[in-house]
Formats: structure tokens, C-alpha cells, sequence
């Protein structure tokens, strides 16, 4: 049943024009994960270059980093996670895709929440924390948080994270450092999956 509702879902967004993203996109980028079993939905920014190609979200040399983070914190990314994005289309040059833009395709994504109804929604990176939660804050002053936010009709437990293409930037693994708390995070994630 899920499933059928998330295909259905899935062909509305293959012909949407809500928007001027559709006019230049190569593919819509709708989902990854298995929805049956994931626990959590991740939602990232929006797709760039590599995800307009494939269709399929993280799956640059940040979604490399990611799928590194998610093994080492023992998070199966086919099996736990369900992964979408706040717009559905890549913005021009990988820019960050406008209120307007991300109205647009905010039914889609509500309605994915809906249907995979998970036990945690993970922010990642700033963009998406600003689609669902209104304080004026860092990223970096609440990741690893788990805030009560409602969403598709529900209190859900969300946690933000960084973005795995902020931590292209950092390499260093030491204590304190962005991938270091990227890592717990994820950890803190696993635990609440159990």
C-alpha cells in the first residue's frame, strides 16, 4: 500500500511545473531507502549535478562522504533510511533553492512523511532545518539536538546534522571538529533507531 501511494506520488512529481525547476531539470530526484523498513527519513538541501543525472539523492562526493559516516556509525542507508530532499529538482549552478521553489514541492514532501510516518527525521545541513523549523539558529548551535517539531500532522522527533558537502571543506577527524560531530551525531541517531 505504501508503496503504490509513494509510485502514484512519484508520477505527479514527473510532470509538475509548479515551479521553474522543472523546465531545466534532467530528472526529478525522488527518493532512495527502502521505504518499508526505514525508521528515519533524511531530508538533504536539494539535488545537485550528480543526483539530476541518476535521479537518486547524495550521490556526489558529498553522498560519498555521507554513505562513509552513515557505515562507521552503523546506519544502513537501504535499509534505515528513507532520503529526500526539500525540492525535488536541481536549481540552476546547485544553488539553494528558494521559498518559492520549496513551496512548491512542499506537498510532495509532506506527503512522503506521511507514508514512511518515521520514528526520526533527520535535517541535514541548513537548508533543510530552515524548511521546518522557524527559530533563527545555526546549524551549528543545535545539530545533534532532538527537537519536537510538527509535521505532516504529527510531533515529530527531528535532529539536525551538518551537510556532508560543509564537511568537504574539513578533514580533520579530531575532537571537536565538524566531521567529529558529524560522526556522534550519527551515533546518537543509531541509538535512537534501536
Amino acid at each position: 500500500m505504501k508503496k503504490v501511494a509513494l509510485e502514484e506520488l512519484k508520477k505527479e512529481c514527473l510532470v509538475c511545473s509548479k515551479c521553474s525547476l522543472g523546465e531545466t531539470r534532467i530528472n526529478i530526484v525522488f527518493s532512495d531507502g527502502n521505504p518499508d523498513t526505514a525508521k528515519a527519513i533524511l531530508i538533504g538541501e536539494a539535488p545537485g549535478e550528480n543526483e539530476d543525472k541518476t535521479g537518486t539523492p547524495f550521490v556526489g562526493r558529498a553522498g560519498k562522504l555521507l554513505n562513509e559516516f552513515l557505515h562507521k556509525a552503523g546506519i544502513s542507508r537501504e535499509n534505515d533510511l528513507y532520503i529526500i530532499n526539500t525540492v525535488k529538482c536541481r536549481p540552476p549552478q546547485n544553488r539553494v533553492p528558494t521559498d518559492d521553489e520549496k513551496s512548491a514541492c512542499s506537498a510532495y514532501l509532506l506527503k512522503q512523511i506521511e507514508l514512511i510516518n518515521p520514528n526520526i527525521i533527520i535535517f541535514c545541513g541548513a537548508t533543510a532545518l530552515k524548511s521546518f523549523y522557524d527559530k533563527k539558529t545555526q546549524i551549528s548551535k543545535i545539530r545533534g539536538q532532538v527537537l519536537d517539531i510538527e509535521i505532516a500532522g504529527k510531533v515529530r522527533k527531528c535532529i539536525p546534522i551538518f551537510h556532508p558537502s560543509y564537511l568537504l571543506r574539513y578533514h580533520s577527524l579530531e575532537e571537536g571538529s565538524p566531521r567529529y560531530y558529524m560522526l556522534e551525531d550519527l551515533k546518537k541517531i543509531k541509538e535512537l533507531l534501536k
